[in-house]
Order: structure tokens, then C-alpha cells, then sequence
């Protein structure tokens, strides 16, 4: 499979008068397209550090991360990571007065993407979440799940090669958080999307093609019986 996104000896640290943190370590990954990649730890690890390193937001204190083998650093890429790199959060961060399919629109709006281009590509990404009947529906007549399934249409309208999430399931219960899994499988294995997913939810863990864990900033893969132990064998 072709590597989509690569990290090579990422490092990040926050500096103050009082003392240096170092929040990630020498990190090495790489992700392929259509590959789910699930990366669990505690609270304080440096998951969420990690993830906005991976999707561009912030830049290593050393190392470099690449998309499509180029340095993300570089202006070149960073011009077009706004519809190569898109993200998902703990909350979908809906705007209140938009409806559900408004606020998929969103991201072709801002890259002024033709009118018909754009209706189309927003039905399909509602479609693609099961939503297309609540198209017309504002955030606040949406079920916790169901805002969450905007958020994932909002960030899949742009066609991304790579789609990262950090705690997509925190704010729910656990089975709609299992279907939200699910359907983020399904679409990263149908559509060849390279997905990063953060979380420290166990039962998260069967769904991804390969576990890691950050542990003080430092990456480590769980290898299968280390994976069965934290999902208890399920």
C-alpha cells in the first residue's frame, strides 16, 4: 500500500522559565491509504500533541512530517493541506445557525467550489453517514450521534487523503461511539483513506488495521496479545 503520511523522528517541546516539557519523542510512523491506525494512552500522554503535529496544526520542535513525502513545513504543502488533511474532534463544532447539510458545505465554501459541484459532493457525503434525510435539520434537532455524523461529513466533503480524529467518541455513550467507529472503519476501507484515530477507549481498539500506544510521548505498537489483554478478549 502507498504511504500517505509519514512522521520521521517527530519532537515536540513546550518551553517555559520554569522548566522544558517534552510532550512527544522521537516519533516514527507511517500510514497508508485505506489503513486505520488507532493510537490509545492515557490522559497526558501527548495524543492530542501528537495529532495536530500529524494534520499540520502545529510544527515539530524536531523531525519533520510528511504527506505524499513532502514536508509538511513547507509552503508548497501548506497550501494544500485545507482539502489533503481534514480532522474530527471530541465535539462536531457545528455552527448553531446552519443546518446539518450547511454546515458539510462549509469547507467547499471557503475554497469557492462551484455551486453544482458543491450540492453534489455534500449529498454524498450526508449519504455516506446515513444522514441525508436530516439535511434540512439545525445541530440542535440532531442527536449527540447524529452531530458527530455531520462533523465526519464535514470533514470527508473534501475527499481528504488523510483524516484525523482525536477522541471522536469521548462526548458519547458507548454504543452510539462503537457506530461511530464503525462508520469511520467503513468509510477509511472504502474510500482508501489513511486515518489517525486518538483515543483511550479499549472497546475502540477492534476496529483499527493497527493499535499504538503513547506513553510519555514515546510510540509504541501493541502487538495482537497485548490488543486482546486491553479490549478483554474481545
Amino acid at each position: 500500500m502507498t504511504v500517505v503520511l509519514r512522521a520521521e523522528g517527530v519532537t515536540r517541546v513546550f518551553r517555559s522559565p520554569a522548566a522544558d516539557v517534552t510532550a512527544v519523542r522521537e516519533v516514527d510512523l507511517a500510514v497508508s491509504a485505506g489503513e486505520l491506525v488507532v493510537i490509545t494512552g492515557r490522559s497526558g500522554s501527548g495524543k492530542t500533541t501528537l495529532l495536530t503535529m500529524l494534520g499540520g496544526l502545529d510544527r515539530p520542535t524536531a523531525g519533520r512530517v510528511l504527506l505524499d513525502e513532502r514536508d509538511l513545513a513547507t509552503g508548497e504543502v501548506s497550501d494544500v493541506l485545507g482539502h489533503r488533511i481534514a480532522s474530527i474532534f471530541q465535539t462536531s463544532g457545528l455552527l448553531p445557525v446552519l443546518s446539518a447539510a450547511e454546515n458539510v458545505e462549509v469547507p467547499l465554501r471557503i475554497r469557492r467550489t462551484p455551486v453544482a459541484e458543491r450540492e453534489a459532493r455534500v449529498r454524498r457525503a450526508m449519504q455516506a453517514v446515513g444522514l441525508a434525510e436530516h439535511a434540512r435539520q439545525r445541530p440542535s434537532e440532531l442527536s449527540g450521534g447524529q452531530q458527530q455524523r455531520v462533523g465526519i461529513a464535514r470533514a470527508l466533503v473534501m475527499d481528504p487523503a488523510v483524516l484525523i480524529a482525536d477522541e471522536p467518541t469521548a462526548q458519547l455513550d458507548s454504543e452510539t461511539g462503537a457506530q461511530i467507529m464503525d462508520l469511520i472503519a467503513a468509510l477509511v476501507h472504502e474510500r482508501g483513506t489513511a486515518a489517525i484515530v486518538a483515543t483511550h477507549d479499549p472497546a475502540m481498539l477492534t476496529r483499527a488495521d493497527r493499535v499504538l500506544e503513547l506513553h510519555d510521548g514515546v510510540l509504541h505498537e501493541l502487538g495482537p496479545r497485548a490488543r486482546v489483554a486491553k479490549t478483554g478478549g474481545r
